[in-house]
């Protein structure tokens, strides 16, 4: 697998006779360990770019496989605290300018940090192009008084001096930025596909039969939706002889406030912890049947506007997911027949799909093999989809 070493090496540029890369990125991200973050970094070494990092953490400093320069910590659901780390983060940066001069982009994902990177650029007296990643709508951004107003007018003010948006749903597009700051940005979707160049392992090429007549539905990610949990708990109840759940991530403990107690509680349910990806993805969905990927942390708004990565990821691995209905998650899995929609109360279609599954698991396998017969890249994102993607930035912004 494509692990620590091979990212250390690829960063390292020419060496070994190989090329340097095409464009340097400055990176500013919201925690340094985060998978998602990881998977990004990965995705421009894949396509030849180099990154420096500039970025902050949850929890204790970790060595990270890329050059890093780290920016403090912060904490889950800390407001305060994290307004007050976006200005000592830049000071940070700032004071490493020659590592920040050095990047041909800035590249910040979410908006802490994309406020984050324009003071830094602020300090050190850069004209360096930034591109804003955008990947959650903040509940913050969607209120109605004013808190509300004023997230969007900062959002609105920075987004206006960025070179391009990046969103990971074009339902992000549709509800948030074209009706708040129609023809002020320039859009690309990436989608959370799985980086190019990891080894992910060979595709199953469909369901395997259940395990002692046992559904192993999982839950992988960062765990952060206190509805959900409930659901699987209420679940595990139900069927405390013939499911298992496992979950695998990082709890946002801001929002699930008493979490391994619960998990303890129940026989049938098995909390993992912290993954890595790629290398720990190919066991995680070999021991999964399902794949809840419902949210309700901003019911309304974000949770029904995203496409998380558990879709991309259990898709691969011929992993059907479980989404609940109107929310775009619904709509990609609808269009590729890839998973199950459940309509309101969940506490009841929830217990009655797994019923219906343990009885007749033949859905289960049909619904697989449709995901291992779709092409990769449905999941894996193309070679050079991304230094593609920042070169029409750049390049728009060189002809302006």
């Amino acid at each position: 697998m494509l692990g620590e070493a091979r990212i250390a090496e690829q960063n390292s540029g020419s060496e070994a006779g190989r090329p340097s890369p095409r464009r340097r990125v400055a990176f500013f991200g919201h925690d340094a360990a985060d998978a998602a973050v990881r998977r990004r970094v990965q995705g421009f070494f894949d396509d030849g770019l180099s990154v420096q990092g500039f970025m902050m953490r949850r929890g204790e400093d970790t060595p990270t496989a890329w050059d890093n320069i780290d920016l403090g910590e912060t904490q889950d659901g800390a407001f305060v605290q994290r307004v007050r780390r976006i200005f000592s983060g830049a000071r940070i940066a700032a004071a490493h300018r020659d590592a920040l001069a050095a990047a041909d982009v800035i590249y910040a994902r979410n908006l802490d940090m994309l406020a984050c990177a324009f003071l830094a650029k602020r300090h050190a007296h850069l004209a360096t192009p930034v591109i804003y990643e955008s990947l959650d709508i903040h509940r913050l951004l969607t209120r109605k008084d004013l808190i509300g107003k004023a997230m969007r007018w900062l959002e609105g003010a920075l987004l206006r001096r960025t070179k391009g948006l990046v969103v990971s749903s074009p339902a992000y597009l549709r509800n948030h930025f074209e009706p708040h700051y129609a023809g002020t940005y320039t859009a690309a979707l990436v989608e959370n596909r799985l980086a190019t160049g990891a080894d992910y392992g060979p595709r199953p090429k469909g369901a395997a039969p259940l395990a002692n007549g046992r559904l192993r539905l999982g839950w992988v990610g960062v765990l952060r939706c206190q509805r959900s949990f409930d659901l699987l708990c209420a679940l595990a109840d139900r069927f405390p002889d013939t499911l298992e759940i496992h979950l695998h991530g990082l709890p946002a403990r801001s929002e699930i406030a008493v979490f391994e107690p619960e998990i303890d509680a129940r026989a049938n349910m098995t909390y993992h912890g912290r993954y890595r990806s790629p290398e720990d993805l190919a066991g995680i969905y070999a021991g999964l049947d399902l794949v809840w990927a419902g949210d309700f942390m901003e019911a309304g708004f974000n949770s029904v506007w995203l496409l998380p990565n558990r879709i991309y990821e259990g898709g691969y691995y011929a992993t059907p997911a479980i989404a609940p209905a109107g929310t775009e998650t619904a709509a990609w899995v609808e269009a590729r027949r890839a998973g199950f929609v459940l309509a309101e109360p969940l506490d009841d279609s929830l217990a009655g799909l797994v019923s219906d599954l343990l009885a007749d698991p033949r859905p289960l396998a049909d619904r697989a093999a449709r995901l291992a017969g779709l092409p990769a890249s449905d999941f894996v994102q193309p070679n050079g989809f991304l230094a593609g993607m920042l070169e029409g930035f750049l390049l728009k912004e060189a002809a302006a």
